[in-house]
């Protein structure tokens, strides 16, 4: 098959696009400024922004299948504010669906987030479900994926976390109750993969990985794999809500008001899909298995 990766530069996307390769089919990566050293060899590149949708339609030209991977990060404020989310999200979404449905592709991936609501808590998941139901009323032969956070090589999420850790003493909003199913990358692309089957037309799956932990867990294994122990000092929430208004006007700063209302929610699934695609928890890589490669 003819597959295009929209945001296959990314850390999901260059994993993909190694998937799909190996997989036999011919991989076209698009990316606003595409670099060949950024995508394993012998897949193409394609230049293209998804918020304009005359910079990516002929790319979507005799494509038998198209992941739309484009995503802004969670975990930080984007460069020119959250309504970069609705921007990029939504509306990139959209042109990707237009492109899609013009050049009759057929078959539509979409990567969304657990917790994707038109109505959720933060920008990201309004504009993640606003995202999704646009696929919904499409004419295309649809999947969308909600994973919880991804590690591996190159994952934001684990330096997100040691930004947010410092060694020895670390204070964390609520304690860092708030729970996680981290997946490797190589176990969600391998489902990725899959979904290209028609049998998987349709379906929205929520995909999590082996274990459930909480952002202090994940922080005390982040640390622990550097030789780094950490203690962790709850900060009530309330507090943390307050301080963290102030986050959204510091450069770098590692969260905003954004980010602390996502760390009122957990990040867990209700009902893993994983085995849509054969797989079992004891068949996925847990995050402690792969700090210990790491360390």
């Amino acid at each position: 098959m003819d597959v295009l990766v929209t945001g296959g530069t990314g850390f999901i996307g260059r994993h993909l696009c190694d998937k799909l390769q190996a997989a036999g089919h011919d991989v076209t990566a698009l990316a606003r400024d595409p670099d060949p050293d950024h995508v394993p060899e012998g897949v193409s590149v394609a230049m293209g922004d998804v918020t304009a949708l005359d910079s990516i339609r002929d790319a979507f030209e005799g494509m038998d299948a198209v992941y739309n991977l484009v995503s802004l990060s969670p975990l930080f404020e984007p460069s020119g504010g959250n309504e970069q989310h609705d921007r990029v999200h939504r509306r990139g979404t959209k042109h990707c669906v237009e492109a899609a449905e013009e050049h009759e592709v057929a078959r539509f991936i979409q990567m969304s987030g657990l917790g994707a609501d038109p109505d959720g808590p933060t920008h990201f998941l309004r504009a993640k479900g606003r995202a999704e139901q646009i696929v919904r009323d499409s004419s295309l032969s649809y999947t969308i994926f909600q994973p919880s956070v991804v590690f591996g090589d190159g994952a934001e999420f684990l330096s997100f976390t040691k930004k947010l850790t410092p060694p020895l003493i670390a204070p964390l909003p609520g304690g860092g109750k708030t729970r996680f199913q981290p997946i490797h990358v190589d176990d969600l692309t391998a489902m990725l993969v899959d979904a290209l089957d028609q049998r998987h037309a349709g379906e929205t799956y929520e995909i999590g990985g082996p274990e459930v932990l909480t952002l202090a867990k994940v922080a005390k294994l982040v640390r622990n794999a550097s030789g780094q122990p950490v203690q962790i000092v709850p900060v009530p929430m309330s507090l943390a809500g307050l301080g963290l208004r102030f986050g959204d006007f510091i450069p770098g700063f590692p969260m905003g008001s954004d980010q602390y209302r996502s760390l009122q929610v957990d990040n867990t699934t209700a009902d893993n899909d994983i085995d849509a695609f054969g797989y079992d928890t004891a068949d996925l890589r847990t995050l402690s298995e792969y700090l210990e490669g790491t360390g």
